[in-house]
């Protein structure tokens, strides 16, 4: 199992300056803007690569 990813920039302001959060797994605290976000995966989708942009073909 891979270490957790980390966001790359703020979502809110675009500062580089992060750190994990004390609210647990997923939260992250800006230095620039001094705002704290969570971030989470939801899974994948269930189409698949048969999306509506395939029109229905296999790749």
């Amino acid at each position: 199992m891979s270490e957790r990813a980390a966001p790359f920039y703020c979502p809110y302001c675009g500062e580089e300056d992060l750190r994990p959060g004390e609210e647990g797994h997923g939260a992250w605290e800006c230095a620039g803007c001094n705002r704290a976000f969570r971030l989470k995966f939801l899974g994948l989708l269930a189409r698949g690569l048969d999306g509506p942009d395939t029109e229905g073909k296999r790749i």
